[in-house]
């Protein structure tokens, strides 16, 4: 439950509270002693808007508000797909006045503002999010101004003791100086999950009945926003002179998912506020509050407030994080609540992709190859989705068909049949788009696709100590694929000679996004586990059936050390098979990613393993104006880097003699700029390499590209 306040004049006592997890199957709802302080909880607030011991207050309030953005992996890969921490786009830090008066009067005036941009947004907050709430929110809740949520009536209020089931579920106490408070947990739950309602638990003090605690979500029907996947407040009031609870600490999530592609993404907008030096009836003059109740001062009182150290400096480490330990325990409450059904966001019919080059892309097999795809949800975690594309060049049709289920944790099934391509490279060397244009202008195509056909089915778990899996089966037929397509300039190199074999293949992917480890180092690992058994067409494999197993891994860490990083990237595959592998199997290096400074998949073998290490150090850079979308900061990241990479056994069939089994060390430097959005690398191999340069977006965002 944190931490309550307790103040008395100048002098405070912060009181830690230990509170033993809830028992939700021995609740009783509506039972006469829970009722009963409820509904002595409603006549409280009634009558303290009435009170006169408490006529007015003013205090201050310190706060950030954050919006952030939140990219998913690849949603063919099951379970949930957030799995990486959402990044700061911008932060607001603010400084409010805040003034109350009884019965109902609020005013609050934002004496400081100051803001960051992190990457390029014209985002506006509604005006209720810069400023705190007021006595626990009036009757009928509203947010974002009512665009968010309207009309939700206040469990404690005649209205909520009709709408809502009560059970006390846990109790406290806070030892103070002179005396010990009894406060009691209350599960809110509505009567009917149907209309707009909250969910979530209400602290009451047990002597006086008073708020001390508001934790709550809501159901599907309170969100007025279509695109609003969730919203999670927590209110927790401190004593003030011992005897008044009044605002000490907000908290509020507003998470929003996008839905122009079937690739996940996620808006999330974090307000944190702190409330202290209260000033109570000091006689406040009531024209203070005409107007609207937050207000913004002058611009010389903004420009006068002093700000310690920058924005980024002073903001909470937990807004970086996926989620506040007591958000998550809001939304988990709330789940445990109500049926998952009603806070979950019901929808219909919707475009699905990957990513932007499932609509346009150009390689050398297809040319140029526009496509589509949909998903209908039928509801139940149900849904269908197809895709499909036609290259110019080839004039052939690719496509997925699929019919899937999914609950709420990310576990789930899902039926393939597909009839596509796939890229031999285990680590991909450049976006989607990229290539495309590189492919399209210079002949330059860093994929190598074979012809993929089959059908198969997919079972993804939730999240496991950490890590999410998924278990695939598919019998497949591959198959070698031609150059079809032609260059503006340059001329395509000839695909991969990919044996034509009936594949029945088990695969085993694991993936556990950002976690701390030792010395601070931020982790990300993935890894694929793969067995399978083939028969060929051709006469070679008449009398025999091989088989081969195949392994890889995925490590990135990072270390921060100020506003500079140490970046590690590791890669590590291996492939064994009884009698000869096809050469799809084999495990490819080489391109920007795997090998800089040798050219793309020139390293193949049935043993590689990869390893870099990157020093970012911010520059001064050209700060370039947006426009509505703000300004680019001005400053970049250098990042030299040392990089190399092993080749064991016997390389594919037909690449040259010099890239056979050893050592491929390098060395280049890199500059991040443009919000991180753009990266430029120039880097040497240095065992028989070339120079070679390569310009690319950011790589958090290959995955919608």
């Amino acid at each position: 439950m944190g931490r309550f306040l307790a103040a008395a004049s100048a002098a405070c006592w912060v009181i830690g509270v230990t509170q033993a997890p809830a028992t939700l199957a021995a609740q009783v709802w509506n039972d006469e002693r829970t009722t009963s302080l409820v509904k002595r909880g409603v006549a409280v607030r009634q009558r303290e808007l009435a009170d006169t011991a408490l006529t007015d207050y003013q205090a201050r309030a310190h706060g950030y508000l954050t919006f952030l953005a939140q990219l998913g992996g690849d949603p063919a890969a099951g379970g949930d797909p957030f799995t990486e921490p959402p990044r700061v786009v911008k932060s607001d830090e603010l400084e409010l006045e805040v003034y109350w008066r009884a019965p109902a009067s609020s005013k609050q005036r934002i004496v400081g503002r100051r803001d960051t941009l992190l990457l390029p947004t014209d985002i506006n907050y509604h005006r209720d999010h810069l400023g705190i709430v007021q006595n626990n929110f009036p009757g009928v809740i509203r947010l974002g101004e009512g665009d968010e949520v309207r009309d939700v009536p206040h469990p404690l209020s005649d209205a909520g003791l009709a709408a809502y089931d009560f059970a006390v579920t846990d109790s406290l106490r806070i030892r103070l100086p002179d005396r010990d408070i009894e406060v009691y947990e209350i599960r809110v739950r509505p009567k009917n999950d149907a209309l707009p309602r909250l969910v979530g638990a209400i602290y009451l003090e047990r002597g006086s009945a008073r708020v001390v605690r508001m934790a709550f979500n809501f159901t599907r029907a309170a969100y007025l926003d279509a695109q609003l996947e969730d919203i999670a407040v927590v209110l927790e009031n401190g004593l003030v002179e011992g005897r008044f609870w009044l605002p000490w600490r907000q908290e509020i999530e507003i998470r929003r998912s996008g839905t122009w592609l079937d690739y996940p993404a996620r808006g999330i907008i974090r307000g944190r506020w702190e409330v202290c030096c209260y000033a109570v009836n000091r006689g406040l003059d009531p024209t203070l509050f005409a107007g609207p109740e937050i207000v913004l001062a002058p611009p010389e009182v903004l420009r006068a407030h002093q700000w310690q150290g920058a924005v980024l400096d002073a903001l909470p480490g937990g807004v970086r994080a996926f989620t506040d330990a007591d958000v998550q325990r809001v939304q988990e409450d709330a789940r445990a609540l109500v049926r998952a059904q009603a806070l979950a966001r019901a929808r219909g019919a919707t475009l699905s992709a990957r990513g932007v080059s499932d609509f346009a892309r150009v390689d050398r097999v297809e040319g140029f190859a526009p496509g589509a795809g949909f998903r209908q949800r039928l509801g139940d975690g149900l849904s269908l989705a197809a895709g499909g594309r036609w290259g110019l060049d080839d004039r052939r049709a690719k496509g997925t068909l699929s019919a899937g289920w999914q609950r709420g944790s990310g576990a789930g099934a899902e039926l393939l049949v597909r009839r596509d391509f796939r890229d031999a490279g285990d680590v991909r060397e450049m976006s989607g788009l990229a290539n495309s244009l590189a492919a399209q202008e210079f002949g330059s195509d860093r994929s190598d696709p074979y012809d993929v056909r089959g059908a198969g089915i997919r079972l993804t778990s939730g999240a496991m100590r950490g890590v999410r899996w998924s278990l695939e089966a598919a019998r497949e037929s591959q198959g070698p694929l031609s150059v079809h397509a032609a260059p503006a300039t340059g001329r395509y190199k000839a695909t991969i000679p990919a044996w034509r074999v009936h594949e029945t293949r088990l695969s085993l992917r694991g993936q556990r996004g950002a976690w701390e480890g030792p010395l601070g180092v931020t982790w990300r690992l993935e890894g694929e586990a793969r067995y399978g058994w083939f028969a060929g067409r051709d006469t070679a494999f008449a009398d025999q059936r091989p088989a081969f197993a195949r392994m890889t891994l995925q490590a990135r860490g990072e270390r921060r050390i100020g506003r500079r990083s140490l970046v590690f990237e590791s890669f590590g595959g291996a492939a064994r098979g009884r009698g000869e592998l096809p050469p799809q199997e084999f495990v490819f290096l080489g391109g920007p990613v795997t090998a800089p400074g040798y050219a793309f998949h020139s390293l193949v073998g049935r043993t590689a393993a990869t390893q870099r290490i990157e020093w970012r150090v911010p520059v001064p850079w050209v700060a370039v104006p947006l426009g509505r979308f703000g300004r680019a900061p001005g400053s970049a990241t250098m990042a030299p880097f040392a990089h190399v990479a092993w080749v064991g056994g016997k390389p594919r069939p037909g690449a040259p003699a010099q890239n056979g089994s050893g050592w491929y060390p390098s060395a280049g430097l890199g500059l991040i700029a443009l919000f991180d959005l753009l990266r430029l690398d120039v880097a040497r191999g240095l065992h028989r390499g070339r120079w070679t340069l390569s310009l690319d977006v950011g790589r958090e965002l290959w995955g919608i590209l």
